[in-house]
């Protein structure tokens, strides 16, 4: 498969940094290509221009400033996104390569009404979220709901894919690391990865 790592942590001695690595070793090991995108390491401009916004209605959307981001996006089978939730909501950066990379006429169609958006990503049929959070696991299940799971799985991946299956998983209270519990999460993405094997 033609596998997109995205990391958007802007420390490299982070957890994100090493579950990063360990992703795109693994990946590479087992025989698919390959590409990482650091959002910070490449200083990506996380902030949609005047410009870029004007054209999300007009004849084509100026992706001129993130080309090769979009390709990398449409060409794409999978996608593995490493990010810390910050106040239960994605980095800036990440935000702002959804807001520039996915865009129309490229993760979607506007309906010619303006009724639901259609989608474009058909390449896409795997993303594994992987992300770090300070919050113990109660809060964010119980009480937030998993606010980004749902965004990803119903606003992104249900509007812009049509067969694309997510898998979420987040390794809570982040701040206060024990060995054995970083084994057994590292455990959890060597499943994962294990069952992309060609």
């Amino acid at each position: 498969m033609n596998c997109l790592i995205v990391n958007a942590h802007p420390l490299e001695p982070s957890l994100c940094s090493k579950f990063t690595h360990l992703v795109y070793s693994r990946l590479n090991e087992i025989g698919h290509h390959v590409i990482l995108e650091n959002l910070y390491k490449e200083n990506f401009n996380p902030v949609l221009s005047a410009e870029e916004r004007q054209s999300y209605y007009g004849d084509e959307y100026d992706d001129s400033k993130v080309r090769h981001q979009v390709q990398h996006l449409v060409d794409a089978d999978a996608v593995v996104l490493v990010f810390p939730t910050w106040w239960f909501g994605f980095p800036a950066i990440l935000k702002g390569w959804f807001d520039r990379v996915w865009g129309p006429g490229i993760a979607y169609d506007h309906a010619s009404d303006y009724g639901p958006i259609k989608p474009r990503l058909k390449n896409l049929k795997k993303v594994l979220v992987i992300t770090t959070l300070g919050a113990p696991w109660w809060v964010d299940v119980l009480i937030m709901r998993k606010p980004l799971k749902r965004i990803l799985q119903i606003a992104l991946l249900g509007a812009c894919t049509k067969s694309c299956k997510l898998k979420y998983i987040s390794f809570y209270k982040c701040e206060k690391v024990d060995p054995k519990r970083l084994n057994t999460f590292i455990s959890k993405i060597h499943l994962e990865l294990n069952k992309w094997e060609i």
